[in-house]
C-alpha cells in the first residue's frame, strides 16, 4: 500500500466518522470521531475468526503507522503552533505566574507522586513493577496534553482566565516532561542523572527552545510585513510552524516548546503591525482549519490503536489504578500550585475543580509511551497509558462542559 492511499484511507475514514457522529451520537466531534472508531476496532477484533481479512487489513493499515514519530516529530508541531497562535495573549499574560508554577512544579511533583503511588499500588493488582518502569509512566502521564485541551477549550464554556491557565500549562509542561522522560531512559540505560543535570537540561532544551521560537518568529513577523499577499502569509507562517520544529530537533533543543514560543510570539509581533500590513483573520481562519482538522485525524489514529495494543485483564487492572492514581495526585499537585498562586496574588481567580478536571491526556502520552524500550515494562505501560487517555479524552473531555453548567446553575441558585 503506498502512503498516498495509507493518507487517503485514513482521510476518508475521519470524513465519514465525523459525518456519522453529526448525523447520530451528535457528541463533539473528535470524542465522537473516535469512540466510532473505537467500537469500530473492537467489532472488528471480535469478528476476526469470522471475517479474518477485515481485520488483517485494518491491522495492517494501524501497522504501517508509527503512531510515534506521526506525533512528536509530525502534526505535533502544526498542532502547538495552532494552539498558541490562536490563544488570547491577554489572559494568558494575566495568568504567567498560575501558567509557570503549573507547567513546572506540578508536572514535577505529579510525576513524582504517580511514579510513588504506581511503583506501590500495582502489587495489589499482581503486578510488580520496576521503579523506573513507574517513573517512565509518571513522565510521560503528568504533562497534561495541549492537544485534546485545546479542542476541548474550544467547545466548551470555560472562563477566559482558567482557559489560560489550561491551555498555558498544557503548553508549557511538555518540556519539563520532555526532560524527565529522557532522564528515565538515562537511567534505563545505566546512567544515573543527579538534580543538578536535570536542572541544566531542563534550562538548556527550554530556554533554548524558546529562544529559537521567539528568535524565527520575529523574522516571518518581519517578512509578513513586507508581503502584500494573504497567500504568501501563511505559506510563511507554516514554514515557521514546520521548519522551525525541525531546526531545534536538529539542534537539540525543545522542538515543542520552540513551536510554543514561535507561535505565541508572531502573534505577538504581527499585533504591531497594522491590519493592511497582514492579513490577521486570514491567517486566524486558516490555523482554526488545520488545528480542527488535525484533532480529528489523530483522535481517529487513537481510537484505531486499539487493534496494536496487547491489553489482557492485569494491564486492564492497572489501567483502572492508574485513573484512580493520575486523576488524585492531579487534584493534589494543582491545590498546592494554586494555593502558592494566592499566597503571592491576592484575590487570584480560579477554580480546582475545574483545573483537575480539564487537565487531560491524550495522543501526546501514548505516543511516548510507545517509545519506552522494550524491556521496560512496556507493554503494561502502553496499555495503562491508552486506558488513562480515553477515560480522559471521552469522559473527563465529555463531561466538562455539562460540569459547568451545572456549578453555573448552582451559583444561580445560591
Amino acid at each position: 500500500m503506498s502512503t498516498l492511499a495509507l493518507i487517503s484511507i485514513v482521510v476518508t475514514a475521519t470524513a465519514l466518522l465525523a459525518w456519522l457522529n453529526a448525523r447520530t451520537l451528535r457528541l463533539p466531534m473528535t470524542i465522537g470521531i473516535m469512540l466510532l472508531t473505537i467500537l469500530g476496532a473492537v467489532v472488528m477484533s471480535a469478528a476476526s475468526g469470522a471475517f479474518p481479512g477485515v481485520h488483517d487489513w485494518a491491522a495492517g493499515i494501524v501497522d504501517r503507522v508509527r503512531f510515534e514519530d506521526l506525533i512528536l516529530h509530525g502534526m505535533l508541531g502544526l498542532l502547538l503552533f495552532a494552539g498558541s497562535f490562536l490563544l488570547d495573549l491577554q489572559y494568558l499574560k494575566r495568568e504567567k505566574l498560575a501558567v509557570t508554577l503549573l507547567a513546572l512544579f506540578g508536572t514535577l511533583i505529579s510525576a513524582g507522586a504517580v511514579a510513588s503511588l504506581m511503583y506501590w499500588l500495582l502489587p495489589l493488582v499482581g503486578m510488580h513493577p520496576h521503579w523506573i518502569e513507574c517513573i517512565f509512566f509518571g513522565a510521560l502521564i503528568s504533562p497534561t496534553d495541549p492537544i485534546a485541551v485545546l479542542e476541548m477549550l474550544h467547545r466548551t464554556g470555560v472562563a477566559k482566565n482558567i482557559q489560560a491557565q489550561l491551555a498555558g500549562e498544557s503548553l508549557f509542561n511538555d518540556g519539563v516532561g520532555a526532560v524527565l522522560f529522557l532522564a528515565a531512559l538515562s537511567a534505563a540505560r545505566g546512567s544515573r542523572p543527579t538534580a543538578g543535570h536535570l536542572a541544566l537540561s531542563l534550562m538548556l532544551q527550554s530556554g533554548g527552545g524558546l529562544l529559537l521560537g521567539v528568535a524565527l518568529a520575529w523574522f516571518t513577523s518581519e517578512m509578513m510585513r513586507l508581503s502584500d499577499a494573504y497567500q504568501i502569509e501563511i505559506m510563511l507562517t507554516l514554514s515557521l510552524a514546520l521548519g522551525g520544529y525541525c531546526v531545534a530537533e536538529s539542534l537539540h533543543v525543545s522542538a515543542p516548546l520552540e513551536a510554543v514560543a514561535a507561535g505565541l510570539a508572531l502573534r505577538r509581533f504581527n499585533l504591531n503591525h497594522h491590519h493592511a500590513e497582514i492579513a490577521h483573520e486570514s491567517l486566524d481562519r486558516f490555523w482554526t482549519v488545520i488545528d480542527e482538522i488535525q484533532n480529528a485525524l489523530l483522535f481517529v489514529l487513537v481510537g484505531l490503536e486499539v487493534l496494536a495494543i496487547p491489553f489482557s485483564g492485569q494491564t486492564m487492572a492497572s489501567g483502572g489504578v492508574a485513573i484512580a492514581v493520575v486523576t488524585c495526585v492531579r487534584l493534589g499537585a494543582v491545590s498546592l500550585v494554586l494555593w502558592a498562586v494566592r499566597l503571592l496574588q491576592r484575590g487570584h481567580e480560579t477554580s480546582i475543580v475545574t483545573l483537575t478536571w480539564g487537565g487531560l491526556r491524550g495522543g501526546l502520552s501514548i505516543a511516548l509511551a510507545l517509545a519506552v524500550p522494550e524491556g521496560q515494562g512496556r507493554v503494561w505501560i502502553l496499555v495503562t497509558t491508552y486506558v488513562v487517555v480515553v477515560f480522559s479524552i471521552v469522559v473527563q473531555g465529555g463531561t466538562l462542559d455539562i460540569f459547568l453548567k451545572r456549578m453555573k446553575g448552582q451559583r444561580r441558585l445560591a
